[in-house]
């Protein structure tokens, strides 16, 4: 199972292609699907950033690689008990700002690489 290329990115909007196009803020995205990526569930802020909690449900999915996109600008941190996190579970880790993200996100899907995202597309 692949997983979905992220079709459109703007401010505040990122569209995904799947079984039927989604369309988001934030997203999450691995082989075979995606979803909304609510930072409320885990308590998620922009500082002190992307917790474990919140990679956790794209890790379970079997990917080997992780893109986190911190933001069009950037302002998303990501914490290192995140990073160290998914170093133990032996998944590589990019943290790119979000086009840069998306992009490479993207080049992975067409290299048909087990590969999920987190993708922040406001700050």
């Amino acid at each position: 199972m692949s997983s979905p290329e992220v079709v459109s990115l703007s401010w505040g909007h990122m569209e995904v292609k799947g079984v039927s196009s989604s369309s988001y803020k934030d997203c999450k995205v691995w082989p075979g699907g995606s979803r909304a990526w609510d930072w409320r569930e885990t308590g998620t802020d922009h500082r002190p950033g992307v917790q474990p909690a919140d990679v956790e449900e794209v890790v379970s999915r079997g990917v080997d690689t992780l893109v986190i996109g911190s933001g069009m600008n950037q302002a998303l941190q990501v914490q290192t008990s995140t990073l160290d996190f998914l170093r133990q579970k032996g998944v590589v880790v990019k943290v790119l700002q979000t086009e840069k993200a998306v992009a490479e996100y993207n080049n992975l899907v067409g290299r048909g690489a087990r590969v999920g995202g987190v993708f922040h597309s406001t700050c």
